[in-house]
């Protein structure tokens, strides 16, 4: 009997979580996994550190060499020009061909452009992919005595700490009135901007690109903004977001939106054809808080393992659970779990927040009408994902959850225990029952504040 083939298209986290969890669940399947950009599987997150000299490119790669050939994962490290759907039948820019029986499409993102003229000089460039970091390298490796950043993100954040690496000043356009603002409310937002500028990154808010200048050999000189301002630079980076990489699959049978459009098995309008991670748009959001492109590191695992129980003939639906993420701006981390909106109904939503004097930590909790736990937000320190997935799911009061801090504390013992001042602000802020906890003895000698 033939061994079904599986081909899976892109290595990224969703691809390659997709083609380890095939094989756990099944022996005998044929598994190759496509891929132009890189041979072997990378952390993406990880680019900025190796630009940085912090980690060599192969420090990125989770898994040895020999990994995939153990087990059984084939690799081919070409891009893909055209896809046959009818035929089953993928196309290579070689003009090479490789039949499937079942293909997964976990393609990812690209970086956004939006039309602006000039945006395809040299000097001017995006940061998603293993292509972009050796061009940022090449861009920015000499004459390089200014930079301006286009779009307020987290790929922004990581190019701008880049850039400041190496020494570059940096001018930040952003089109909101506080950075991240359209994800973070006010405070968040504030807290961030402030460090932003701490770091010397010239942001600019309310303020958009209108035209990149190109200088008489065809690299870029200068930016006009929308207040008409010119700003001389000579690298660019648009990071005004990112899109589903499928512009090569538009024009053919697979129904295509924004993204290649899935039900919540994965499945696409076209027989044995699939579509996971970045590049997935759900016909129907998965849950009422998530949104039809889930661009986020864990939700394209969560992708790849519940598609493979499905091509083992265990069919089964995608179930995000509560919704979190963590990042870091320069050096402050962020982590957010349950629902946390940038605005929200104050008649139905009741706020906590408490800041740091120090003005980089901070934690924030939404609670509903009954006071029961929606959604928490934090920066500066860790707080345990465990905990909060589990406060959420069952609904805790917040005096609960406030109690409890201690246990979702991920911080050691010799970090400030913020935890206590929390407990103390809400205590008199709300009012409450529980008894905020003592400070330990090692944080008596260390002069906690509490």
């Amino acid at each position: 009997m033939p061994t079904r083939h599986i081909v899976i298209l892109g290595n990224g986290i969703s691809g390659i979580t997709c083609a380890r969890q095939l094989r756990k669940l099944e022996d005998q399947v044929r598994i190759t996994v496509i891929s132009g950009e890189s041979k072997y599987f990378f952390s993406r997150t990880a680019l900025m550190y190796v630009s940085m000299g912090h980690m060599k490119f192969e420090h990125t790669q989770p898994y040895e060499n020999w990994f995939w050939e153990k087990n059984r994962i084939e690799l081919i490290h070409q891009w893909v020009k055209e896809v046959k759907f009818k035929e089953k039948t993928l196309i290579f820019s070689s003009g090479e061909k490789l039949p499937y029986d079942q293909l997964v499409i976990a393609t990812g993102s690209k970086p956004n452009k939006f039309g602006w003229p000039g945006q395809d000089l040299n000097g001017v460039q995006g940061l998603y992919s293993k292509q972009d970091l050796e061009l940022f390298e090449e861009n920015t490796s000499v004459n390089v005595s200014h930079a301006v950043i286009v779009g307020g993100g987290l790929i922004g954040i990581e190019m701008a700490e880049m850039l400041a690496y190496k020494k570059i000043p940096v001018t930040f356009l952003v089109r909101e009135k506080g950075f991240w603002d359209n994800v973070l409310p006010r405070e968040e937002s504030e807290l961030v901007g402030r460090h932003i500028r701490e770091h010397h990154i010239h942001l600019m808010m309310e303020t958009e690109l209108k035209e990149i200048i190109s200088d008489e050999k065809g690299r870029v000189k200068a930016v006009i903004t929308s207040k008409n301002e010119e700003i001389s630079c000579q690298f660019v980076g648009l990071t005004a977001g990112v899109s589903p990489n499928v512009d090569f699959l538009r024009g053919t049978e697979l129904a295509v939106g924004r993204g290649v459009k899935v039900n919540e098995f994965f499945q696409t309008n076209l027989p044995d054809v699939f579509a996971i991670g970045d590049c997935a748009e759900f016909e129907k959001a998965p849950a009422p808080d998530r949104r039809p492109i889930e661009q986020v590191w864990y939700t394209g695992r969560m992708h790849g393992e519940t598609l493979a129980y499905t091509l083992c003939g265990k069919q089964t639906a995608y179930n995000p659970g509560i919704w979190f993420n963590s990042a870091k701006f320069l050096d402050i981390e962020y982590q957010t779990y349950g629902t946390v909106p940038p605005i929200w109904d104050e008649e139905k939503v009741q706020n906590f927040y408490w800041e740091h004097s120090g003005g980089k930590v901070s934690f924030r909790m939404l609670m509903d009408a009954q006071g029961k736990i929606l959604g928490v937000n934090n920066f500066g320190f860790r707080l345990r994902h465990e905990f909060f997935d589990q406060a959420i799911q069952e609904k805790w009061t917040v005096e609960r959850v406030i109690a409890g801090l201690k246990k979702a504390n991920f911080d050691p013992e010799f970090f400030a225990p913020y935890y206590l001042e929390i407990q103390q602000a809400f205590k008199k802020k709300f009012g409450g029952d529980f008894q905020p906890e003592k400070k330990s003895w090692i944080q008596k000698i260390l002069g906690a504040k509490v």
